[in-house]
């Protein structure tokens, strides 16, 4: 029986490089270029050919713009870890922010 639960998974590395390409829009030398820069590391199969991930295909396509910008590949993949490092601290300070409101400190406490 499949394992349906992989479809929902955006890390699944289901694309090969020519439909990422095919879906993206790009060379797939564009592609390997992001692997030899170490800016988009996909997965490999058994037979040892590059399978992206939905997740892997949005960084890309930002990628992508950032390069069309007129940005290096090299700050193109400095801007985009940044943004993601940025996503994942307002992520974390709603998560909090969710848990402050959840369990409010009791009165007398150091809470304010």
């Amino acid at each position: 029986m499949a394992d349906l639960g992989k479809l929902d998974d955006e890390d699944y590395p289901t694309f090969s490089t020519g439909q990422a390409a095919d879906v993206l829009g790009v060379q797939q030398a564009f592609l390997r270029s992001l692997d030899s820069a170490d800016l988009v590391r996909p997965a490999r199969s058994d037979g040892g050919h590059r399978r992206y991930s939905r997740r892997q295909l949005a960084a890309v396509a930002r990628l992508r713009e950032l390069f069309d910008e007129g940005h290096t590949l090299a700050a193109a993949g400095r801007i985009l870890g940044l943004e993601e490092r940025l996503a994942a601290a307002r992520e974390e300070i709603a998560d909090l922010r969710e848990r402050l409101a959840d369990d409010p400190p009791a009165p007398g406490s150091d809470g304010n």
